[in-house]
Parts: structure tokens; sequence; C-alpha cells
């Protein structure tokens, strides 16, 4: 590695390093203030809460990624500049775009560290929400629905209510075929139990064969063992998407689907746990061609022109985001507009940078 290289790569890693540090600070503050009257009414200890805001350290340091990245970027460019170390880069035969090359290696590499996050920050969400006591908002029973399972049986489900995990008047059903027989269930109700998964409890259950011949029995006690999902897993209000892996929110989202709900919130969501980490790198990509603008101004420039591309790129997220949960857009576009838009304005720019 070139000692330019070296030099452009350090300067950058301490102002990313020390933007990473100030700025969750921030956000801490920022929650704590917003919530400080919920932490009292329930009775939350001065550790309770330290230890909290701890466990949320992670989610606060990836939203800072792209911002800390941006500034970086933004004034070890912009310092290259005023200090004249470009022109003299260039006099010396190299381009702006290998200068720069450090810097998206960089991009890459912090984009790998906050996609790690990613996997990482639902399970310390969980247990900062265990320490607050947090109660998830919502309904805590559903009527009337149809959930249709992964081996194709259709439940018609009366109500369901998750704090007993029980259901009533349950009808399950499955269209026979000419390698399967049909199956028709009624049931006054089921249970959930935690070792053997769903029973059903007094009802009949009708066998269709392909001969057109049938079976009817009566039964007491019923184990459905091909429904896997917990009662709360039912319910149309899932859990938030914070304190969800990717994996688990596309199960969930399944679920949803299958039983009648509306599941592009979630999975604008879903997608957002790629898109954002990635806008570390495009967000490099995007800040260097601007900050090579020899005006003075110092850290004021690098400060508005970060706040500035801050605002626009959180502006085109929630409009995108809007789009998505209404359907307008596919939930993978709506999470990619924003990374769009500014991957082609940073390569545009990039262009038209005199190298």
């Amino acid at each position: 590695m070139r000692i330019l290289d070296r030099l452009v790569l350090k300067n950058f890693l301490l102002l990313f390093s020390l933007f990473l540090l100030c700025a969750p600070p921030l956000f801490v503050l920022g929650d704590l203030a917003e919530h400080l009257d919920d932490y009292i009414d329930r009775g939350l200890s001065l550790g309770e809460v330290a230890m909290s805001y701890i466990y949320m350290y992670p989610l606060f340091m990836q939203w800072c990624f792209p911002i800390a990245a941006l500034l970086g970027t933004v004034f070890t460019v912009h310092g290259m500049t005023m200090h004249h170390e470009i022109v003299a880069a260039k006099a010396g035969g190299i381009s702006f775009h290998r200068l720069v090359a450090p810097l998206l290696m960089a991009g890459l590499l912090l984009t790998g560290v906050a996609l790690a996050l990613t996997e990482i920050i639902p399970h310390t969400n969980k247990i900062s929400g265990q320490i607050l006591r947090a109660e998830t908002l919502g309904r805590s029973w559903r009527s009337d629905f149809v959930y249709r399972s992964e081996e194709g049986l259709s439940w018609q489900v009366s109500r369901l209510t998750a704090s007993d995990g029980r259901m009533t008047d349950v009808v399950i059903e499955r269209p026979g075929s000419s390698q399967e027989n049909g199956l028709h269930i009624i049931a006054e109700g089921a249970r959930f139990d935690g070792q053997d998964g769903w029973l059903l409890a007094q009802g009949f259950m009708r066998t269709l064969n392909p001969d057109s011949t049938e079976m009817t029995m009566e039964f007491d006690r019923l184990v459905m063992a091909d429904l896997v999902e917990r009662p709360e897993e039912l319910l149309e209000v899932p859990p938030e998407p914070d304190e969800m892996t990717y994996a688990e929110i596309n199960r969930m989202a399944a679920i949803i689907q299958r039983t009648g709900g509306n599941a592009n919130k979630l999975l604008v969501k879903r997608e957002e746990k790629i898109s954002i980490p990635v806008t570390t790198l495009i967000i490099i990509l995007f800040g260097a061609p601007l900050a090579t603008s020899s005006k003075r101004g110092g850290a004021a420039f690098g400060i508005g022109l970060s706040l500035a591309t801050v605002l626009i790129f959180m502006m085109l997220l929630r409009v995108s985001g809007a789009l998505g949960e209404a359907g307008a857009v596919s939930p993978l576009a709506a999470a990619w507009i924003p990374n769009m838009v500014f991957a082609a304005a940073g390569l545009f720019f990039m262009a038209r940078v005199r190298t």
C-alpha cells in the first residue's frame, strides 16, 4: 500500500471513529428525554436504564455508520483539497479516482461490519426490552380469520387469544386429489402446548379418499403437528422489526400473508436491513466528489454538506418506504430507491471530477 493510500485511509478512519463514538450518546439522550416519564412510571432504577442503553448501543452505532462515513469522507477530501494535497497528487500522476480508492475499500469493509450488526441487533434489542419491561402494543387476540399452513391445510378460526394460547370454533380443510386424501375437521376449540403444538378438542374428522369413499370419526383430543406457529405469531400485529432478524422477518411476513393480512410494512423493513448498511458505501461514493470544492468554509462546509445529504436521504427513505407500505412499489424497490438515487448521483459527480 502506498504512503498516500495509508494517509487517506488513516485520516478517514480516525474521523469515522471519532464521529462514531460521539454520535450514539446523542441518540441515547434523545431517547431518554422522550421515554423518561415511562421509565419512572415503571419504577426502573438508574442501573436498569443504563444497562438497557448499553444493549441498545449496537443499534445506535448502526444508525451512525452512514453519517459517520459521510462526515469522515467530506472532512478527509475537503481537508486535502484546502491544503492542495489533491493538486500535488495529480501533479504526481495520481488521479482523483485512484486517490479515493482507499475510501471505497474502507466503505466496503464497513458495510460488512454494518451487515453483521444487523444480525446482532435483534438479540440485544430483545434483552433491552426485557430490562425496560417494555410491553408490546396491540391486541392479544384475533377473531374470524383464515390461515393456510405450509402443508396446505386451511384453518378457519372464530377467535384466538394469545395470552392463554386458545382457539374457539376451528374448521380445518384440505382439498383431496388423486394422490392425497381430502380432510375436513371441525373442533370446538384448540389449545397450544409447548411440546405437542396445537391440540384440538371435541370435534369430528372426516377423511375423503381418492375413490370417493369417506370415513368419519369423533375425537376428544387430536394433535395437529403440521401447525408449528405459536399463538402470538398468528396475531395481526407482529413483533417490532428491530427485534427480529432477516430470517425471522421473512417467516413472520409469510405467516401474515397466509392469514390474509398485509405484510408490506414488514417486507419493507426486511429489505431495509440490507439496504441501509449498504448506504455506508454509497454515501462515500456520493460525498467524495462533492467535497472537492475549493471554496472556503472548513468545518462549516463539511457539516452543512453532510446535514443536507442526511436530510435528503432520510426524506427519500421515508417517501419510498411509505410507497412500499401502500403497495405503490415493491418492498424491494422501496428499500433501495434512496440508495439507487444517491449511487447514480455519486457516479455522475465522480465522472465530472477533474482527474
